[in-house]
């Protein structure tokens, strides 16, 4: 290796450690938008690191607001115009805030003839809050049927003390299970765990405070 390339070497390596140390959301993109290389800020913002990111095309990672300025670009690149591009994107950080923002993309190449790369970066404008998660909305009667579930009780038994029918209880646990997408009683049942439809720590089963509970009737008639 003669002088000159060690020293591009050299510099080459100090632009790396300076690409990772910007506090900016940075990336290089191939001309297809596919990420070739991310700083941590970039991969901060979608919840990941700078590795997973590589392949990725950064608007599957950032939603452009309008079609149509991702096509002019496209055309643009195709034509090898130069100028510096800009999007206008939304994306959902990791927190669940829904962020928008401007992307900017700089073709850069060694030379003129050569098919450019996308320097990219992230300009965050704002955010919305994520939104507060609904109460799980259960009734009387299918919390019940969900305690004693929990506590190994079997559908008759569960009948007896509801003063239900088997049926009855059947029917309760087919609607919990439609809504919650749940395949057998015990998914239920950790699922009612899970959404605080049922009081972790405490024994015999009992409803937890996360669940929103309303009245139900002993038939399948609610």
């Amino acid at each position: 290796m003669d002088a000159e390339q060690a020293d591009a070497v050299v510099w080459r390596n100090r632009a790396l450690v300076l690409f990772d140390r910007v506090a900016v959301p940075v990336a290089v993109c191939d001309v297809y938008g596919q990420v070739v290389l991310a700083n941590p800020a970039m991969a901060a913002e979608c919840g990941t690191t700078p590795g997973r990111l590589r392949g990725r095309h950064v608007l599957e990672l950032f939603r452009p607001q309008e079609a149509g300025q991702v096509e002019r670009i496209a055309e643009a690149l195709r034509l090898r115009h130069r100028s510096r591009y800009q999007v206008s994107v939304c994306w959902r950080a990791p927190g669940g805030a829904e962020r928008h923002g401007e992307l900017t993309a700089d073709p850069v190449s060694d030379s003129v003839e050569e098919t450019p790369a996308l320097l990219v970066m992230l300009r965050v404008l704002g955010e919305r809050p994520a939104p507060e998660p609904e109460p799980v909305r259960v009734t009387d009667t299918e919390r019940q049927v969900l305690a004693l579930l929990a506590g190994g009780a079997t559908t008759a038994r569960a009948a007896r003390e509801l003063g239900l029918t088997r049926d009855g209880v059947t029917y309760h646990l087919r609607r919990l299970s439609a809504r919650w997408g749940a395949t057998n009683r015990t998914e239920l049942v950790a699922r009612a765990y899970a959404m605080g439809v049922l009081a972790t720590g405490v024994w015999p089963p009992e409803p937890g405070r996360g669940a929103e509970t309303g009245t139900g009737t002993g038939t399948g008639s609610e």
